[in-house]
Order: structure tokens, then C-alpha cells, then sequence
């Protein structure tokens, strides 16, 4: 399944949402304008969903708090909602609808509740809260949800097992190489890849191999010296990578991951994390690091790797070249564009502009991209060549 429609009111930067996704979707905007933000809802419905993970008390209280989670410029609707649609292709009829309301009442301490959660199987609700017998007679009901309780959650697991296996990546290659830090957050989570080598040990060997082996084919197009990639482990028991570099000399150099450049690490983490299971894959920015060629072979990447294992993927990005390739389609991509109502989110292909650039040629980054640089930025950018040709004349 895929999530396959979002809705969002009072969430963090977006005072409303309602976007239609796909297999991919590529986020793009200005800085701060809530790229990230947007992404984090999905790992917030994760972290109430996942076992001992503490539930919707701890998911907002690692935020921050609810003053932090919404919406600043939110007037007339005091609750933050989050509904979500599964289905198993864009366009098809919901499976599964999750729909979560959140509010805070009472003087300080605010107490964080449950303003309502209602679950749809097709045409069917299943789940319908606050329930009047129960819920409205003990409020302290209402503290948690039924999405984090297994045994409230029986009629609707699927989805909850669902949430709990949406997987969020972005791989800090300085962290990987710090092998004598602890880099996991709060919940013991491992979003920058600190113990990505002990995840990759960790896999059985058949599977591991098979992996490493695709991943080397690909970056052999990118780093033609790059060959037998493989997994190791030293004498004190680290888990390691290696790979041989081919060079003028006889015999081929090995080295290990602490010799790799950042692209490198990236882009195996990247890759690992597609082939690793066929859930919901977050990631921010895979372009960092990497030369603009490679970065251009992406998205062409990601969409071969994860058609194999039928896999969902949300990115955030701000690369021309990443959205150079002509099969991403403008119903692929969301354009943030902030304002005093907080950021509004719009799906490319429903802008005219957009579409009469596409069929004049451009790509979707040629077309969309521009529409994120900060305003007045052509201005500014033409005062700081004045000043910097007045400089040189003084």
C-alpha cells in the first residue's frame, strides 16, 4: 500500500493540506518553509504507532510540545488534524482512512487529548472516537490513542503496522565513521546512519550479499574504478565496508568505509534503504554530497530500485539536476510556497505556468525550481554584483 492522500490542518507550517501522492513525490521549496516539517508528519503518526515508543504523549513532547506542533497562524480551528489515506495505487479508492485529531484544554499543565480518531475500511468505520460510554466519562482515555494500544487496535492493525514501518533516512557519513559515539535520538531511533554498518552485518548473509552486489553495479556507473564491494568485520568485532579501487598500479587498492568519500556513503545508505523493504521511505536531500552528473542519475535510480520492491518514496530536495530526469511527471512533485497564512502546498501539474513550460520543453526542475528562490532575490543579487564591482574599483 501507499499513502496515497494527505490532509493536514494547523500542522506545523501549513494552516491546510490536501495533496494527492504516488510512488514518488519530490518536495521542493524555498529554506524554512516547512519541507522537513512536512515530512515529519508521517515519522510523528510512526513514533505513536511503534512499541514502547511512548505513544502520542512522548510523539509531541519530543516536538516540543503542542504549542510547537501548530500551526502559528491557526485562528479559527484550535486542534491539529492529520488524516491519511492507504490505498494500493494513486487515484484508487481509499483502503484504509486514519484520521487523528489532537487538542490541549485545562490551565497549566495543559493536558494533551485526543480530540478524535475515527478509522474507515473501504465504506466501513470501524473506530469512532470520543466514544460517549467510555471516552466522555474518563477523560484520561482520551491521553492516548488506540493507534499505539494492541489491544484496542485489533480491527485496524494493518494499519497501525503500517505507521510503524514508515523508515526515514538521512545519512550523516561523519557519524558512520565516529564509531565511538551514540548518535540514536531519545527513542533510540537511528535516523543519520550511526549504526548503519551494524544493520548491514546484521542482515543474513544471502541477502546482504545480493544487496552489496546490486549497489556495486550502480555505483560502478558513477565511480567506474569502484568494484567488489563487501562487508567485513575486524578484530575487535566492527562491522565494516570495503571496496577495491582499480588504479594505474598491478594490484588494486582496498579501502574501507573511513576512506570513502561522503557521496559514497550516502548513496550505499541510499541504496541499502531502498532495497531493504517495501514501506513508506523518507529522505532529505539524497543530493548532498554528490557531483550534479551523479545527482542527475537518481531519480532514474530510486525508480528502478524501488519498482523491485513495490516501495513508496517521499524526498525532499532543492537539486536542478536531480529533477532533470524527463520521467518525473509535474503530478510527482509538491511546490511549498510560504505566505502570511503559513505554507500552502501545491501539486506542480495543477499550475498553467508550470504546464506551458513543460510543454515548451523544460524539465520539471527548470520549470518548478525558480519558483523557490527567495523574493527579491534577482535584486539582491544584482546590489551585491554592484557593490562588489565598486569594491574592486576602490
Amino acid at each position: 500500500m501507499i499513502v496515497s492522500k494527505l490532509k493536514l490542518t494547523n500542522w506545523r507550517n501549513f494552516l491546510s493540506v490536501d495533496v494527492d501522492l504516488g510512488m514518488r513525490c519530490f518536495i521542493v521549496g524555498p529554506n524554512a518553509c516547512g519541507k522537513s516539517n512536512l515530512l515529519d508528519v508521517f515519522r510523528f503518526l510512526r513514533d505513536i504507532a511503534k512499541p514502547q515508543g511512548g505513544g502520542l504523549q512522548q510523539a509531541v513532547q519530543s516536538r516540543g510540545g503542542f504549542s510547537k506542533l501548530k500551526c502559528l497562524t491557526a485562528r479559527r480551528t484550535p486542534n491539529i488534524e492529520i488524516e491519511v489515506h492507504l490505498a494500493h495505487n494513486r487515484g484508487e479508492p481509499p483502503v484504509w482512512r486514519y484520521e487523528l485529531g489532537i487538542r490541549q484544554e485545562g490551565s497549566w499543565p495543559k493536558r494533551l487529548l485526543v480530540a478524535h480518531e475515527r478509522v474507515w475500511f473501504g465504506e466501513k468505520l470501524v473506530l469512532n472516537r470520543p466514544d460517549d460510554d467510555k471516552d466522555k466519562k474518563d477523560t484520561d482515555r482520551l491521553t492516548e490513542t488506540f493507534l499505539e494500544q494492541t489491544n484496542a487496535n485489533f480491527e485496524f492493525r494493518e494499519v497501525t503496522k503500517y505507521f510503524e514501518s514508515v523508515n526515514y533516512l538521512h545519512l550523516v557519513p561523519q557519524l558512520l565513521r565516529a564509531v565511538d559515539s551514540n548518535q540514536t535520538d531519545k527513542s533510540g531511533e537511528d535516523f543519520y546512519g550511526r549504526n548503519f554498518l551494524v544493520k548491514v552485518a546484521k542482515t543474513p548473509e544471502a541477502t546482504r550479499k545480493k544487496r552489496l552486489k546490486k549497489i556495486e553495479q550502480i555505483l560502478r556507473a558513477a565511480v567506474p574504478q569502484f568494484t567488489d564491494l563487501t562487508d567485513t568485520v575486524d578484530k575487535a568485532g566492527t562491522p565494516h565496508l570495503e571496496v577495491t579501487y582499480k588504479h594505474w598500479r598491478p594490484d588494486a587498492g582496498r579501502q574501507m568505509e573511513d576512506q570513502f568519500s561522503d557521496g559514497t556513503i550516502r548513496l550505499i545508505g541510499l541504496f541499502w534503504s531502498l532495497l531493504e523493504s517495501n514501506t513508506l521511505l523518507l529522505l532529505e536531500e539524497p543530493e548532498l554530497s554528490l557531483h550534479n552528473r551523479i545527482v542527475s542519475t537518481l531519480a532514474p535510480a530510486i525508480y528502478k530500485l524501488q519498482s523491485e520492491k513495490n516501495r513508496q518514496v517521499i524526498l525532499s530536495t532543492h537539486s536542478s539536476a536531480l529533477l532533470s530526469d524527463i520521467g518525473i511527471g509535474s503530478e510527482e512533485v509538491l511546490l511549498l510556497v510560504p505566505g502570511k497564512e503559513g505554507t500552502k502546498v501545491q501539486v506542480a501539474s495543477k499550475i498553467e505556468e508550470i504546464n506551458l513550460l513543460l510543454e515548451g520543453g523544460m524539465t520539471v526542475g527548470e520549470a518548478v525550481l525558480p519558483r523557490t528562490d527567495p523574493e527579491n532575490f534577482d535584486q539582491f543579487l544584482l546590489e551585491l554584483s554592484n557593490g562588489h564591482k565598486h569594491q574592486h574599483r576602490s
